[in-house]
């Protein structure tokens, strides 16, 4: 497997969660949060662990957002945060951003704003969960 570098900004539930996954597997991962609880609970999973603001674009440069394969905006319940960082990021030319959305509005903007690949995690586990209820094997 080609080795990758990921920076996962917001670290809840759902940004850990896929930091760690590719920690795990050998990939270069940078965690970004404001919290720097999260940050502290995150050192032991993730390559590097910075505390930074993603809506300033200076913070970003600082820790060269610009030079990592992927940007995954895991950012929990700041709305105008998550949208205003897709926004920064790909203004400065980041290849790849994903992003999770709250709602389906919120996913609309993000994809007007720039973001490669919306997420939608409750609504895409629910429909997985479903599949493998009608599943035979289940």
């Amino acid at each position: 497997m080609e080795k990758l570098s990921y920076a996962v900004i917001g670290l809840g539930r759902f940004g850990i969660s896929i930091a760690s996954k590719l920690f795990e597997a050998g990939q270069e991962v940078m965690g970004i949060d404001i919290n720097e609880e999260r940050i502290e609970d995150a050192k032991l999973v993730v390559t590097h662990a910075v505390v930074l603001d993603s809506t300033e674009e200076e913070s970003l440069k600082s820790v060269g957002i610009r030079n990592f394969d992927y940007v995954i905006v895991a950012i929990g319940n700041d709305m105008q945060a998550s949208i205003l960082t897709v926004l920064l990021l790909k203004e400065m030319g980041v290849q790849k951003v994903i992003a999770k959305a709250l709602n389906k509005r919120h996913g609309q903007v993000l994809t007007k704003v720039g973001a490669d690949w919306v997420i939608h995690p409750e609504r895409d586990m629910g429909e997985r969960v479903a599949h493998q209820l009608l599943s035979p094997t289940c």
